[in-house]
């Protein structure tokens, strides 16, 4: 009887110990809170909020506290697509992505129950909001004024709640399927508008490039009848005056030939004396000139050529023909190059206002000078004949 009594109480109290020994361990590993880099966690004891437990260890009562984890980094929200009526009457569907980070954990955790939640369907109702305030085109292009009014409509009371909304990308804005249709056909009739305008103004600047092109070649073969009917006009004006010059020559020939005829008579007479007048002689000395196409100096030496007389070298403008040929040669050339660049110019779309006309350079050729390169030639034939 004795025995027994004695073994009862040593397993009790290994039982005990090892109770205690449980009971510390559990006691000491509620404790002990870890706490993440990137999150802060709210204690409660008995309900009651004591503080913000910071990354790292952490000793808290056991068994009649609570931590409440709160991600301190930049979270991202999904806002479900949403059905809104423009200011127009337009329906238009549109979802959006929300950037939010918590700012102060303690609000967070006081002032709303979940703040993820909450922050959702804020931004789903300021989606709404704002696209009911639009019209439907300004929702299709003003994306970012529609991303800065919903940041602008939940920084106020995300504010209270710790939450700070980083950003607000709205992804999709889409029209009904009718106005969708109705958009096609108007931005299909636009293009062919711009194409029949391109095409129209294609056709315009051809005809004028065309019209341009036709007066310039008007222009340069006015002035080529112009130069041709001045040179034409010119060698008859030479052709008449060495026609009048011959006929003078010629005239005079033949009175001093007539008078050799009556010499001749004369001296077929059975006289040997003969008295002749001035003028008889002045008319055998003329008859010499013309055999012999020269002039008797007085001193007897070799004869010289004989030359056009002072009066004929004025009327044909022998002495200044240098100077005559190198005005026209500078005033009769035709500015080809330039006409190339007022060409150049109407290509390019320029004003034409300062392209002469072809009376402008007909009135100018008037008063340029002709060449009379071909008429010296001609002088210089007649001269060896």
């Amino acid at each position: 009887m004795l025995v027994p009594l004695q073994a009862a109480p040593t397993g009790g109290l290994t039982i005990i110990a090892l109770l205690v020994l449980a009971l510390a361990v559990i006691t000491i590993w509620q404790s002990v809170e870890i706490v993440d880099a990137t999150e802060k966690r709210a204690l409660t004891v008995f309900g009651e909020y004591r503080k913000l437990l910071e990354p790292g260890i952490n000793f808290v009562p056991p068994f009649v506290s609570a931590t409440h984890r709160f991600d301190m980094r930049t979270q991202t929200l999904d806002v479900p697509r949403q059905e809104a009526i423009t200011r127009d009457n337009s329906p238009v569907t549109a979802d959006a992505v929300v950037y939010i980070k918590v700012m102060d954990a303690k609000k967070a955790f006081l002032e709303v129950e979940d703040y993820k939640r909450a922050v959702s369907n804020l931004a789903q109702t300021t989606l709404r909001a704002v696209l009911g305030d639009m019209e439907l085109d300004d929702t299709l292009n003003k994306r970012q004024e529609i991303n800065a009014k919903i940041r602008r409509e939940l920084d106020e009371p995300t504010d209270e709640w710790g939450i700070r909304v980083e950003s607000v990308e709205v992804r999709e804005v889409n029209p009904s399927k009718d106005v969708q249709q109705a958009m096609e056909q108007q931005t299909s009739a636009e293009r062919k508008r711009r194409a029949m305008i391109l095409e129209a103004q294609g056709e315009r600047r051809s005809a004028v490039e065309t019209a341009e092109g036709d007066k310039q070649s008007n222009i340069i073969r006015a002035q080529g009848e112009k130069q041709s009917q001045i040179l034409e006009a010119q060698g008859d004006a030479v052709s008449t005056v060495l026609r009048a010059k011959s006929a003078e020559s010629m005239g005079e020939r033949a009175v001093i030939e007539k008078g050799m005829e009556t010499l001749e008579s004369i001296g077929q007479g059975e006289s040997t004396t003969f008295v002749l007048p001035q003028e008889l002689s002045s008319l055998v000395g003329r008859y010499g000139k013309h055999l012999t196409g020269s002039d008797v100096k007085e001193d007897g030496e070799q004869l010289d050529s004989l030359d056009f007389d002072e009066e004929t070298r004025e009327l044909l403008g022998l002495d200044d023909i240098e100077e005559i040929l190198g005005q026209i040669d500078e005033e009769a050339e035709m500015d080809v190059e330039a006409m190339e660049q007022e060409a150049q110019a109407i290509k390019e779309g320029e004003d034409p206002a300062n392209i002469k006309s072809a009376d402008e350079v007909i009135e100018q050729m008037d008063e340029e000078s002709p060449d009379v390169e071909d008429v010296k030639a001609e002088l210089d034939a007649e001269l060896e004949k």
